[in-house]
């Protein structure tokens, strides 16, 4: 269970990271990335950043993969932002969410558009009578 003070600390770390691969990173293989969720372990060591790409599944791959090479970029970057001892190392990871949202969300339109012949059946059957 996370405290405040270390969700406050992935919020911030969360602006930061947006803001430099935005305005530092150079690598254009990076494209459009939008960092969806941060989560940093309890000793602050590690820090999980979740990011989703515009685009196709192939140019999430290449995004991640220009990510996971300014890395090292990206971590310096933001030990000069932040006042902690130790800045956490970064593990980039494609979030995957919106896309289970996405099914489930299909497979909710599937059991309606199922269940829509049977009512129309019954009504037809009820009005007929």
């Amino acid at each position: 269970m996370s405290s405040v003070k270390q969700k406050r600390l992935e919020g911030i770390i969360r602006k930061n990271i947006s803001d430099i691969i935005q305005f530092e990173v150079k690598d254009a293989d990076v494209g459009f990335v939008t960092i969806t969720d941060v989560e940093v372990s309890n000793d602050h060591s590690y820090a999980k950043v979740y990011c989703t790409f515009l685009g196709k599944n192939a140019r999430a791959q290449a995004g991640l993969r220009a990510l996971n090479r300014a890395k090292g970029f990206i971590r310096s970057a933001l030990s000069q932002r932040l006042s902690i001892r130790r800045t956490p190392e970064l593990i980039f990871v494609i979030d995957e969410t919106e896309e289970h949202g996405r099914h489930i969300d299909e497979i909710i339109r599937q059991i309606h558009k199922d269940d829509e012949p049977e009512t129309e059946v019954i009504q037809d059957s009820e009005t007929e009578e």
